[in-house]
């Protein structure tokens, strides 16, 4: 087993369906594969953590103002300090994506500076970009404003929108926000060679719901 890869893994389960049944399996999961974190909806934070209370090597990682990224500011970050209240050790949150588009920069800056500091010396910061629905240029600028905020990582996709990750937009990524930031590729790495083709453009971090695949060499049908 890659264990180096296996630590870079989110191993995730956001769909609407998901089951207490489902969620502890992911768990479990990610113990027997020493994952870098299970991602669940907030709901699911408190089962997660309970099912990983004696693996503290397994995060517990939540999403914010998922998928849309539409909620307010403050609403993203009272769901972060409710989701670390309930054992999230980090949380990915989505930005404004239609402030970007209208150039709203000190808006999406502040959105996420709000998430970043509602986890502050208690969780670690994603930003979801949504880069399916960017630029280039929107991917650059929404790479900076998450350094300027203080994230700890750019991401590139809920897995809900209109495509994932794609390997230039996390070389770009990773251009954009240098190595003092990292980076994590997200929907559609459904393989071993999906997941190492994105560490290989520079990401530091995958998240898919196909970790078990990924790890036993296969290739998933998930979605995310």
């Amino acid at each position: 087993m890659n264990v180096d890869l296996a630590r870079m893994i989110d191993h995730t389960l956001l769909k609407a369906t998901a089951t207490e049944d489902e969620i502890v399996k992911l768990a479990e999961e990610a113990k027997t594969y020493q994952f870098a974190s299970v991602c669940v909806n907030p709901t699911w934070v408190k089962t997660a953590a309970e099912v990983l209370k004696d693996t503290p090597q397994v995060k517990v990682c939540t999403v914010i103002g998922f998928p849309l990224g539409a909620t307010t500011t403050e609403v993203k970050a009272f769901e972060t300090t409710n989701a670390i209240a309930n054992g999230a050790t980090e949380v990915d949150m989505v930005i404004n994506v239609g402030a970007l588009k209208d150039k709203k920069y000190d808006l999406v800056e502040a959105d996420i500076k709000a998430v970043v500091e509602a986890a502050k010396g208690k969780a670690l910061t994603k930003v979801i970009l949504e880069t399916a629905l960017l630029t280039k240029e929107e991917i650059e600028k929404a790479s900076q404003l998450s350094v300027q905020a203080g994230a700890d990582f750019v991401k590139t996709s809920t897995g809900f929108s209109t495509g994932g990750a794609t390997v230039e937009d996390v070389a770009l990524m990773r251009k954009t926000v240098g190595q003092k930031t990292g980076v994590k590729a997200s929907g559609g790495v459904r393989s071993l060679e999906d997941a190492l083709a994105m560490v290989e453009a520079g990401a530091n971090r995958i998240g898919a719901s196909s970790g078990v695949s990924i790890m036993k060499g296969l290739t998933s049908t998930s979605e995310y």
